[in-house]
């Protein structure tokens, strides 16, 4: 990985809590600069996409912030994996479940009624893997472009 954008992110790294729920990762978020929660959030949520998917980021505790990816994808250029996350995100109902448990309810339930080998979300999942590799040059190269804008 090249450091350019991760230059911004690594300060954060430790700083913000995403394992503990919503309240305190939005409460070590608002230390960060603009720049780091774009790069932060959405570094966060490419990882976990293209290393398990849309259904690993969602049941992990990076689901706590979905919100905020879909933001960072916006601001760093990434209009259609932005896209692409909120309408996954929908999956779960009108209002996003920060809370993991609820997440995890969620699937419980699609599981119980189309069985367990059934991929939820599947029609997104290759899609979003796609758009993270291809648009703008993939995401890496969009993070950096936006992390050397000044």
């Amino acid at each position: 990985m090249s450091d350019s954008y991760w230059r911004y992110v690594e300060p954060v790294w430790d700083s913000i809590n995403i394992y503990e729920g919503a309240d305190i990762f939005l409460k070590d978020f608002t230390i960060a600069s603009e720049k780091q929660k774009v790069l932060f959030a959405s570094h966060w949520a490419q990882s976990e996409i293209m290393n398990g998917g849309l259904g690993q980021f969602f049941l992990n505790s990076t689901g706590v912030l979905a919100p905020e990816a879909v933001e960072g994808f916006n601001s760093i250029g990434m209009k259609n994996c932005a896209s692409t996350l909120q309408e996954a995100m929908k999956f779960f109902g009108d209002k996003y479940p920060r809370d993991r448990s609820l997440r995890e309810d969620v699937f419980e339930d699609f599981y119980e009624k189309h069985g367990e080998d059934a991929i939820p979300i599947e029609e997104l999942e290759d899609k979003m893997a796609t758009e993270l590799e291809d648009e703008c040059g993939g995401y890496e190269e969009a993070a950096n472009e936006y992390a050397n804008k000044s």
